[in-house]
């Protein structure tokens, strides 16, 4: 599977020292591309990649290139989505996946058409420890679960980028994503309410954010996220027979279970990866290999619900981008 990665920012790096480490599984990395054609040609050379392209028609034309990485700002995430898929490429979005649920279902709509296949690199969708925690869960060690809690939070409020609301900047897309996207995976109960509280930027984006989910069996998810300092990143699930904490939401490191005496009765720690990302870029090989349109672990449907509850959200914390009025 040779991809091309569209944008040449730090999530760039890393997929490109993964890939690296991943040809041996059939996975290389055969282009950047960039605005700046100056900038592709760096990064092709701090990584020994093949072509460097200065516009992102470019690197859509290129016959050789089976799966492209969008790795550029939220606000461009539809327009290079949509011009990868009208080139008939197939496409791996960084999250958010776009800004919004209208453009979501948008850019779905034209993968279903093209047939194409389309999935969004939300990392936690693909690893192994989702699956490490919902067999703990299926297993009835907690009993029926009744809370769930998860922070995530970086000092990062200095960077343009972020606080940027034409580039659909803030803490929701970027950092919100993954305690909301915990939550979503390990309560199954539908939400039926949401509320959501929040400080803001003077641009109008939102740093800091509280969010509560009510599901439909009454329990409650507890999320938080901030740009405007570093938090534990913890996660909790618990039940009625006990309860489980996780270390670093954005990427788990090691799942502790407890008994209701508080006792700890497991502990599971995380197997060493290349960087995380190599999951997600496994199950698109497969699923190409396969002829599949969409990820398993993060199927279409999940993402539109996804962006719908961030549509949600930011209607509660006053928070809209100005490409959308």
């Amino acid at each position: 599977m040779n991809i091309g990665i569209l944008g040449c920012g730090r999530i760039a790096r890393t997929l490109a020292e993964t890939m690296k480490e991943m040809e041996k599984e059939g996975i290389h990395l055969l282009a950047f591309a960039s605005r700046s054609l100056s900038k592709a040609e760096s990064y092709c050379k701090d990584y020994h990649v093949q072509k460097a392209y200065g516009s992102y028609e470019e690197l859509a034309r290129d016959k050789e290139i089976d799966l492209v990485y969008i790795a550029t700002p939220h606000s461009e995430h539809k327009e290079n989505a949509l011009l990868c898929i009208q080139n008939h490429k197939n496409v791996l979005v960084e999250k958010a996946f776009t800004a919004n649920a209208k453009q979501a279902r948008e850019v779905i709509e034209k993968a279903r058409e093209e047939n194409v296949f389309l999935a969004e690199a939300i990392w936690t969708r693909y690893m192994p420890m989702r699956k490490k925690i919902d067999e703990i869960l299926e297993k009835g060690i907690l009993g029926k679960v009744r809370f769930l809690s998860a922070d995530l939070g970086y000092l990062i409020h200095d960077k343009e980028r972020l606080v940027d609301p034409k580039l659909a900047g803030g803490s929701l897309l970027d950092v919100g994503i993954y305690p909301l996207t915990f939550a979503l995976m390990h309560n199954k109960s539908p939400i039926v309410e949401i509320r959501a509280s929040g400080n803001k930027h003077e641009n109008g984006v939102d740093l800091s954010d509280n969010i509560t989910l009510l599901h439909k069996d009454l329990s409650l998810s507890a999320l938080t996220c901030t740009m405007e300092c570093n938090t534990p990143r913890m996660a909790q699930i618990s039940g009625e027979k006990g309860y489980m904490i996780i270390e670093n939401v954005n990427n788990p490191e090691e799942i502790r279970v407890y008994d209701k005496e508080r006792n700890l009765i497991q502990r599971i720690e995380r197997e060493n990866p290349i960087s995380g990302y190599e999951y997600e870029l496994r199950e698109c090989r497969d699923c190409l290999s396969k002829g599949k349109r969409e990820p398993e672990s993060m199927p279409w449907k999940e993402t539109i619900h996804v962006m719908e509850i961030f549509d949600q959200i930011r209607k509660e914390l006053n928070v809209s981008y100005p490409f959308e009025s």
